[in-house]
């Protein structure tokens, strides 16, 4: 009797062993130990920028890659890499990890952020925070280019005489953010619009295109900035934080692969603010897969060549 259970439970233990060895992570399953996982966030650019990158390591590396979509934030996307289900970010923006993840003070001097973000990301999390895509996507107001010509508009602080007969059109979450937002604003341009209007983030293109708003507070790289025939006004006292573009990698798969940095370094200060715009409309307005328009940005770049 007593063999007989113990017999059973070698069996039952190497049935557990066996089911264990079948299970992987969410994330994981599939891939082998040369396959290179990317993040791209739920938002165009990121997805775009995921997409050039898995094409350049598989045309020019033996890696294979898979790319994880739809990682909901910046935050979700960190703790993506810290727990390995991810290797590398496409898209980190230097004023929401400076504020976010390393909880520091607003830094509005580009290099300074960058700076800080590079040392203690390296230091903090072993991850290497590259040098900016050449692009930010920040918070700019916005108006037509009909209404820019006619007052000549060209900087914030050019709006200051007529700021109270304005309308204003801006992410409801804005007005009332401490730091960047509307009071901080007001603060240091000494100009308060007529009315604000809180709205979607999405609407504010059309509101502006059509005249129901005079102003909006838009996103610099959304494609429907270039589309809409609108411009971006200068924030000529530098009051919104900078959030320059970059990828993010694990310094463990660098030393392994230390061929994906060359790659990776080829699109570092290639894709400047207006061409990251035409590329979102190419998805946006156009409706081509994001993958399609990495690949013909690539092929128009001479990458594959």
């Amino acid at each position: 009797m007593h063999n007989k259970i113990k017999s059973s439970m070698i069996i039952a233990l190497l049935a557990c062993t066996l089911i264990i060895s079948g299970c992987s992570l969410p994330g994981l399953g599939s891939s082998s130990n040369t396959t290179v996982k990317i993040g791209a966030q739920s938002m165009t650019e990121s997805e775009i920028l995921a997409n050039m990158i898995a094409q350049l390591l598989e045309r020019n590396t033996d890696l294979e890659t898979k790319i994880i979509k739809n990682l909901g934030s910046n935050f979700v996307q960190q703790k993506a890499m810290e727990t390995g289900d991810i290797d590398i970010a496409a898209t980190r923006y230097t004023g929401t990890d400076l504020t976010s993840v390393l909880g520091q003070e607003i830094e509005k001097d580009p290099e300074k952020a960058l700076e800080i973000v590079q040392r203690e990301f390296k230091k903090q999390y072993g991850f290497k925070f590259f040098d900016s895509y050449g692009f930010d996507n920040t918070y700019a107001f916005t108006i037509s280019n009909e209404l820019a010509e006619n007052k000549g508009y060209e900087k914030i602080s050019d709006l200051k005489n007529d700021a109270g007969e304005l309308r204003l059109g801006v992410d409801s979450a804005w007005l009332k953010r401490k730091g960047d937002g509307y009071q901080g604003f007001v603060d240091t341009y000494g100009l308060k619009f007529g009315e604000t209007y809180p709205m979607q983030i999405g609407l504010v293109y059309d509101a502006v295109k059509s005249g129901q708003m005079d102003i909006v507070l838009a996103y610099s790289s959304d494609g429907r900035i270039k589309v809409n025939n609108l411009k971006l006004l200068e924030d000529d006292k530098q009051y919104f934080p900078p959030y320059d573009c970059s990828p993010v990698v694990t310094e463990e798969l660098l030393k392994r692969y230390p061929q994906i940095e060359d790659e990776l370094n080829k699109l570092i200060g290639e894709i400047n603010t207006e061409t990251m715009q035409e590329l979102n409309y190419e998805v946006d307005g156009n409706l081509k897969e994001p993958s399609v328009v990495a690949a013909e940005f690539l092929k128009a770049h001479h990458y594959f060549e």
